[in-house]
């Protein structure tokens, strides 16, 4: 693994204590029309799954989660749909798994099975 690369996931939603209450209203009340599968695919009603925070423990690289608005502030990135996930190397970022691939995943363990997968092409290039 290359100590200086990051995976870092990011919310198709905004930071901040107001923000975090209409999103659980939102998803609890109308979940087709949220546009974050991987807060409902890694969110429970209050906290992250624990099987997910579970999987990303066990990973052989750091690992972060942004929402959309700090994506802005600290990558200068606006122009991608989101959620998606981003590698890091140095200060750059590029993106790893799109918000197509992302929202095709229906439960907690396709999206486990898409990072696994992801990861496993990134190994066997050597770029992770």
């Amino acid at each position: 693994m290359n100590t200086d690369s990051k995976l870092i996931f990011v919310y198709n939603a905004n930071s901040g204590w107001l923000n975090d209450k209409i999103d659980i209203i939102h998803k609890t009340l109308s979940p087709k029309t949220y546009k974050c599968s991987l807060c409902t695919l890694t969110y429970g009603f209050w906290y992250m799954e624990q099987s997910w925070k579970d999987f990303i423990q066990s990973l052989d690289v750091e690992v972060g989660f942004l929402h959309r608005d700090n994506l802005i502030k600290q990558f200068g990135v606006s122009d991608v749909p989101l959620p998606a996930a981003f590698k890091q190397q140095g200060k750059g970022i590029q993106l790893w798994i799109g918000a197509d691939e992302m929202n095709q995943c229906k439960t907690l363990d396709d999206l486990i099975e898409l990072v696994q997968k992801h990861l496993n092409i990134e190994s066997q290039e050597g770029q992770l």
